[in-house]
């Protein structure tokens, strides 16, 4: 095996509890009304029209948070860093916007291990 693409919300951390606490924390403090689709890549278009520089309040609110969201797992650090080893470069994929799915990872510890992050698309290219 050369190459491994995996699930971030399924496998490593799941962000879906982080991501609606954000929307609900930000159209509480924008008063602007946030009921965004639950592909998060549709969402990211629509947070474009109604908030224009949103990243940066997400990375900021997850930065924060993180460490209550996401934890490390010794087993799968363990199996992570088995596969790295092997040689198999691992990618993995999600609909959540980028700065959520960095601080997750690395919050579980699995940053520096993963190789590609984006969506699947993306990772299957890489």
């Amino acid at each position: 095996m050369d190459a491994l693409a995996l699930d971030l919300d399924s496998v490593l951390a799941d962000t879906r509890p982080l991501w609606q606490d954000w929307l609900e924390d930000a159209a509480r403090r924008t008063h602007v009304e946030l009921d965004v689709p639950d592909d998060r890549i549709a969402a990211a278009a629509l947070l474009d029209e109604r908030l224009g520089d949103w990243r940066p309040l997400l990375e900021r609110f997850a930065a924060d948070r993180g460490p209550v969201y996401f934890r490390p797992h010794g087993d799968t650090g363990t199996v992570l860093r088995r596969l790295q080893a092997a040689g198999v470069r691992l990618g993995v994929f999600t609909d959540a916007p980028r700065e959520l799915a960095d601080i997750a990872l690395a919050h579980v510890g699995a940053a520096r291990r993963v190789e590609v992050v984006g969506t699947l698309d993306e990772v299957l290219a890489a």
